[in-house]
């Protein structure tokens, strides 16, 4: 049986969505690949022959170190770089010997944006790509909306009664949509409210005061672990966390003959959280429970529910939960939700490290080939 013949190294070389540089042993440039000219802003011709360092130089002096030793692989990522006296922004560097050439070597430039997309499931700022539209366009949409608003308030004032319900539904739209544009926002923020040492219980119980006044019907059983240390967390996130969490344990039980949501705090061994790119796990050993006797979550969007306009609600948007994943993992936190047939309730587990544990956790990652 014939085969075509394979494209060849060059072609693969060039089609390759990331730079990569070809080093001789003295670090100068003998291949370039498209890519790479392209964050190199010069071509290939230009560049063969060059020191790598007039092409690119980069902040770390460790990693700068560390490349004269032909023998070293270095993985270093958000590495400052500048090219032609600019800064490029960070990239993620990859270097690595060629197997068979003594001194050469390959090195790839990775910008983290082009991975972004690919590692967003995986991290803290899971989902946030996709969610940058409304970030930029807020303010363009928002100004329109609130001129929509104020001209029905005007109309409003010369209409009857009719007119006035009529005028006071755009108004509630209006409202209903900026809510909705400022929900988007929060979840493509890369900012986040700082944590720090919190006694849990007091958020859990000022979350529940505030549901207790808009759902006086719901039954609260609570079952607290008063014994818990303080947890690493932002007060203000977590009980936002627990508002969403709760109002919607209370929308779920709301047809039952007796709706009851139960709080539950307790100590967790086992639950680690395992960040990105090999770094020691970090101890959850917190959990907060939140948990519902209204009926199961729809199997089909049981492994999707923490994902933007995703929603088990007939009129749900779908951005409360990725909402408050966000913020949990902000926290270095991880959330879940089982179903407990046999009990008919249905659980969402919060699990937060202890104040103090996550600087030391921190502080004892493995050691990097680069700072």
């Amino acid at each position: 049986m014939n085969h075509a013949p394979d494209p060849g190294a060059d072609r693969i070389l060039a089609s390759l969505p990331h730079a990569v540089i070809l080093l001789r042993s003295d670090l100068t440039i003998h291949r370039v690949n498209t890519a790479g000219e392209i964050l190199l802003g010069q071509g290939e011709g230009r560049l063969v022959g060059r020191a790598l360092s007039d092409a690119i130089t980069f902040a770390e002096p460790r990693l700068i170190e560390m490349m004269a030793d032909s023998e070293v692989r270095v993985n270093a990522r958000d590495v400052s770089a500048t090219v032609g006296g600019h800064v490029a922004g960070p990239v993620h560097v990859s270097l690595a010997p060629v197997f068979g050439w003594t001194g050469w070597r390959v090195l790839t430039l990775i910008r983290p944006v082009e991975v972004e997309a690919l590692e967003g499931a995986a991290g803290p700022d899971g989902d946030d790509s996709m969610l940058r539209a409304p970030e930029i366009l807020a303010h363009e949409i928002k100004n329109p909306l609130a001129g929509i608003r104020g001209a029905a308030q005007l109309i409003a004032r010369r209409l009857g009664e009719e007119g006035r319900e009529l005028t006071g539904l755009i108004a509630s739209e209006v409202d209903r949509i900026a809510a909705l544009i400022d929900q988007m926002q929060s979840l493509s923020r890369k900012s986040s409210d700082p944590s720090e040492p919190i006694n849990l219980h007091l958020a859990v119980r000022r979350a529940r005061a505030v549901l207790e006044m808009s759902e006086p019907h719901i039954r609260i059983v609570e079952d607290y672990d008063p014994s818990l240390p303080e947890v690493m967390a932002s007060v203000n996130a977590l009980v936002q966390i627990l508002l969403n969490l709760m109002s919607n344990a209370a929308d779920a039980s709301r047809g039952e003959k007796d709706p009851v949501i139960m709080l539950r705090t307790k100590f967790a061994s086992g639950i680690k959280l395992h960040p990105r790119g090999g770094d020691a796990p970090i101890r959850l050993p917190i959990e907060i429970r939140v948990s519902n006797n209204g009926p199961r979550i729809d199997p089909a969007l049981r492994a999707h529910i923490f994902e933007p306009f995703v929603s088990a609600k007939q009129h749900g948007q779908g951005l409360g939960l990725a909402l408050v994943r966000k913020m949990v993992r902000d926290m270095h936190g991880r959330i879940t939700h089982d179903r407990d047939e046999a009990r008919g309730l249905t659980h969402f587990r919060i699990h937060l490290p202890v104040a103090g544990t996550l600087s030391h956790a921190l502080s004892e990652q493995p050691e990097r080939t680069t700072p």
